[in-house]
């Protein structure tokens, strides 16, 4: 199975594409009215417009750090998932997309990195949950904690929005994965406890995105990672702006192997013409 993903209503209703994905929400912070004729996308803790617009929902590290772009390795800015009137926008945003197609995608779920968030926010709801926890004699006593129980805390806040963006959810429950199989490091990176995830998502997309694919062995030794550890259907989502399209076809060769659906982002023109080769008869060319 292959899909799109774009910002291009038309394009979703290509025919070369069995499904197709639409950004209603994204990383920027622009936004669109979703499409029945394809799963809404929404980025959920990724935000620009909302960070600079409202400096108090940005995640700090414990030095005061803020996760906005201007951060090393931060392509763009974040939003604290603690957030309670975010994330009541959030809710609204995902029962406004199932009403038009009842399948949505939820992009950028977690927290930022290992070191967040440590806004006073947070700091005051994990400091009554480490006094709850130790009071009903299932942990330590606030005085004896440390980055574990952090990360624990850090978890259970991510399980609770997947689980509730899930129940406003008709269809489909779609979650991106950041690329990175190895054990522990989405748990200790964005609190993402995928065991615990796992029940309320209906399909993980992990995106690969390269601007060649003149190489793959990376592209088969993460998808092999996430597909030994999901029981849950997954898709890869390949980067198909201006790749060359033996090479594009050649990834979604290697990534169909793992995958049970393979997706085209960015570029439909591009990615069609990738599935048109695929599919053609011998001698006869696009």
């Amino acid at each position: 199975m292959f899909g799109v993903v774009t910002r291009n209503a038309e394009e979703a209703r290509w025919p070369e594409f069995d499904r197709a994905f639409y950004e209603v929400k994204d990383v920027t912070g622009r936004s669109a009215d979703p499409i029945d004729d394809a799963v809404s996308m929404v980025s959920c803790f990724g935000d620009n417009a909302a960070a600079e617009g409202s400096p108090e929902l940005v995640p700090v590290t414990p030095d005061g750090a803020r996760a906005t772009r201007e951060r090393t390795h931060f392509d763009w800015a974040y939003v604290c998932p603690t957030h309670d009137d975010y994330r009541a926008g959030l809710f609204e945003v995902l029962e406004d997309c199932a009403d038009v197609n009842p399948d949505v995608r939820l992009d950028d779920v977690g927290f930022p990195r290992p070191e967040y968030c440590y806004c006073d926010r947070c700091n005051e709801r994990f400091e009554a949950w480490v006094e709850a926890r130790h009071d009903a004699g299932e942990g330590p006593p606030p005085d004896e904690t440390g980055l574990e129980d952090r990360y624990t805390w850090r978890a259970e806040i991510v399980t609770e929005f997947v689980a509730e963006a899930a129940d406003r959810i008709p269809g489909r429950t779609v979650m991106t994965l950041y690329p990175d199989p190895y054990d522990g490091h989405l748990y200790e990176r964005a609190g993402i406890d995928l065991e615990a995830i796992e029940p309320s998502v209906d399909e993980f997309v992990v995106p690969l995105y390269d601007t060649h694919y003149g190489t793959t062995y990376w592209l088969e030794t993460i998808a092999s990672g996430f597909r030994d550890r999901l029981d849950t259907p997954l898709s890869v989502e390949l980067y198909a702006v201006q790749v060359d399209v033996d090479d594009l076809i050649h990834a979604a060769e290697v990534a169909a192997e793992y995958a049970d659906a393979v997706l085209f982002g960015y570029d439909a023109a591009n990615a069609r013409a990738a599935l048109r080769r695929m599919v053609a008869e011998d001698g006869v060319e696009w």
